[in-house]
């Protein structure tokens, strides 16, 4: 007999995860419209955008603009933070809650802002202090939890190592993300039980992209586990520029749907989410291909 949660937290990642990655800058107002759909479709928790160097990833270019006009206080509003300059700009708007990010491989850390894990760890230590202090919600993004793309299978003894130190240094939350979509779900039940054990105060989160097709059959391994948090991305938008081959994050109206069908409740509207993918859609370089997307647009 299965043991599941009767309810689940979707943390909507489109418009920062999803739209990072897209070929086709999105014009500002439409980010915001997107963004606002969302959130009406009943999304409590989003990642909004990240304060990153336009130059690297020039998407997210107007995240002051973003952060200005969408937070909202009755929704848990995340920016993605990844130094101290990011920090400082957070600072500088009204965002109370920051996501930080490591990849558990070194390989793929060097890639992504130029530092060894060990090096971006003792970077963050004395910043996550420093938001808690000033009352930040402080999320923790572990990348390549699973595999890299670079150094192939990541041992699960190094990312709840990774782990520890970010509950050490005194995060709220925990998002662990298969980066490659190479998860198999054994293994996301065996990494997440152990989590589960080890931190049982800690907000924790599972984050998996698509690319294998493996992102629900993982998604319900892990609710085996006991997690009841989820990153997904409306549309499957996503990807990861420093990743080659991983294809977008699982696609939240997949998801909801799945978890509505099997009595766990997420809050979520599929039609109003639904209505929100719309507003996207004409902007991407790529076609939306979740199968409920694919099932609904026959069916209306």
């Amino acid at each position: 007999m299965l043991i599941l949660p009767n309810k689940v937290t979707i943390i909507e990642v489109g418009p920062r995860d999803g739209l990072q990655n897209e070929k086709n800058f999105v014009p500002t107002e439409i980010k915001k419209q997107f963004i606002r759909g969302l959130r009406s479709a009943g999304l409590t928790e989003m990642e909004l955008t990240s304060f990153v160097s336009p130059k690297w990833v020039p998407q997210m270019g107007d995240g002051a603009e973003i952060i200005a006009d969408c937070l909202d206080p009755n929704t848990r509003n995340f920016v993605l933070a990844p130094n101290r300059k990011g920090i400082e700009r957070v600072y500088m708007s009204e965002c109370k809650a920051v996501a930080v990010f490591v990849g558990v491989s070194n390989s793929f850390n060097l890639k992504n802002v130029n530092k060894t894990t060990r090096d971006s760890m003792e970077e963050l230590r004395p910043i996550i202090s420093e938001l808690k202090q000033k009352d930040y919600f402080v999320r923790a993004c572990i990348s390549t939890a699973f595999y890299c793309p670079y150094e192939g299978k990541i041992a699960e003894k190094d990312t709840i190592q990774l782990c520890r130190e970010f509950v050490e240094a005194g995060v709220d939350e925990l998002s662990v993300a298969d980066t490659i979509g190479m998860a198999a779900p054994s293994e996301s039940y065996s990494l997440f039980t152990k989590l589960r054990v080890e931190f049982p105060e800690i907000l924790l989160t599972a984050h998996f992209h698509d690319t294998r097709k493996l992102a629900l059959a993982n998604i319900l391994a892990s609710l085996q586990a006991g997690i009841d948090r989820f990153d997904t991305s409306a549309g499957g938008l996503g990807g990861c520029p420093f990743a080659p081959g991983a294809s977008g994050n699982v696609a939240t109206e997949d998801v909801v749907f799945m978890l509505e069908r099997m009595g766990i409740t997420t809050g979520v509207d599929l039609n109003k989410l639904m209505n929100a993918i719309e507003i996207i859609r004409p902007q991407l370089s790529r076609t939306i291909d979740s199968g409920y997307y694919r099932l609904h647009t026959q069916t209306v």
